[in-house]
């Protein structure tokens, strides 16, 4: 569970920084109090030096033993009623010398304590040692209040954690479970609400935005089945009536006959081929997988009109004024001016040049022909949109349909007007290369 995995690495760097802080500080204390601890001996031996030397009496505090040490290492205790301190030889050569001083730590009855000793004028020593009992107190109340204070650090983190992770999460939450809900079934409708600003909301819009384009790619394969549908129909019907009727006929059919029908079957046969390739290409959108390269329209204008020269033996020209470079899938773009040829060639008279022209990032292709009504000039480039004039003509009325989408993936825009001259002048503008 993303939101549990999240809250333990939270609550894992708090208890990290709460230790490191709580050991920091406690490296931090311990040489203070050790420092203190000797600056409080070292007092107290120089206090005893110089009382002893007077008439006054010795203070007395609870946490501290004193005693005097002889040059031959006899014990005279200075308070009456303490235990004796333990001495040990570096004690006695303090004493014995009379000079120096010697620090060590020491157990009795059962507590620990912290002995100086130090050289009386003269000769001898004078011992001081400070129970520990009140360090140890303040060391265990230390360890304790930082171990329930860091406990309860850690669970206010955690319950923090736990309901901001939660919130932050939410509509990581609503997008999968939208997710699952599409994919269960199969609904494209569902929308997520805005959650704002950040990575976040940054990933709802772009989920909502995709559920809208395959809304749109959704709607736009039932409408292409559909009018794909519509647009087999009649070849089929056609090749299919041909074919009855050559199966009734049996050889009965005069040779006449038997062309015409065999004619047809092949004019609908090439008529089926045409507009299943055209199918394939706009429901596989093939030329999306080229790479993009640097074209100079006026080559690839050049290119297409000598390809179409040979074919169809018609005579076109290109006409280039001040062209500019653009990124495109050179096939694709082909494929876009190739549609455009045949569609001038389709319309035009077999003995006027067809005009290819190419200004700035904008190429168009003229024909001579009957022209385009005001109407249709708008829907000439839906799919399977043929004017009431043309449907005669061969043709599926997917070739500009094919320009319009390949044009509009590269970031274009088509268009097509009539001439002032006559005729149509149908093409598409394209951003320049940068």
């Amino acid at each position: 569970m993303l939101r549990a995995r999240i809250t333990f690495v939270a609550v894992t760097a708090v208890v990290a920084a709460i230790l490191v802080t709580v050991v920091s500080a406690y490296r931090m204390v311990t040489p203070l109090i050790a420092d203190q601890i000797d600056r409080g001996l070292a007092d107290r031996v120089d206090t005893v030096l110089a009382i002893l030397g007077t008439t006054s009496p010795l203070p007395v505090r609870p946490d501290m033993t004193e005693q005097l040490l002889t040059p031959d290492c006899t014990v005279t205790p200075l308070i009456p009623g303490r235990d004796p301190l333990p001495v040990s030889d570096a004690d006695c050569a303090v004493a014995r010398t009379g000079s120096g001083t010697a620090e060590t730590d020491v157990v009795v009855g059962g507590k620990n304590y912290g002995v100086l000793t130090k050289a009386r004028p003269g000769g001898g020593a004078v011992m001081v040692s400070q129970n520990y009992a009140e360090v140890n107190r303040v060391d265990s109340e230390f360890q304790w209040h930082a171990t329930w204070v860091t406990a309860l650090a850690v669970a206010v983190a955690a319950l923090f954690s736990w309901f901001a992770i939660g919130r932050i999460l939410r509509p990581i939450r609503r997008l999968a479970d939208t997710s699952a809900r599409i994919t269960t079934t199969g609904d494209l409708t569902a929308r997520l609400p805005d959650a704002g600003s950040g990575e976040v909301g940054d990933l709802t819009r772009s989920f909502n935005s995709m559920l809208a384009a395959l809304r749109v790619s959704r709607a736009q394969q039932h409408r292409l089945v559909e009018d794909a549908s519509h647009e087999l129909r009649t070849p089929l019907t056609s090749v299919r009536g041909s074919a009855e009727l050559l199966q009734r006929a049996r050889g009965r059919l005069t040779p006449e006959d038997e062309t015409k029908v065999l004619a047809t079957l092949v004019q609908e046969a090439k008529a089926l081929d045409a507009l299943v390739g055209e199918l394939v290409d706009l429901a596989t959108d093939r030329h999306t997988t080229e790479p993009v390269s640097v074209l100079a329209l006026p080559d690839l204008a050049e290119d297409c009109a000598q390809r179409f020269r040979r074919r169809s033996g018609r005579t076109i020209t290109v006409i280039a004024d001040d062209p500019a470079e653009v990124s495109a899938r050179p096939q694709a773009l082909a494929r876009c001016v190739d549609n455009l040829l045949d569609n001038a060639i389709k319309y035009s008279p077999a003995d006027i040049p067809v005009e290819i022209r190419v200004h700035g990032t904008r190429l168009s292709v003229r024909d001579h022909g009957p022209g385009i009504a005001p109407d249709d000039l708008q829907a000439v480039f839906d799919r399977f949109y043929r004017a009431e004039g043309t449907r005669s003509t061969p043709g599926s009325g997917l070739g500009l349909a094919i320009v319009h989408d390949i044009i509009s993936t590269h970031g274009g825009t088509v268009s097509a007007v009539n001439h002032p001259d006559g005729g149509a002048e149908v093409g598409f503008q394209l951003p320049q290369s940068k």
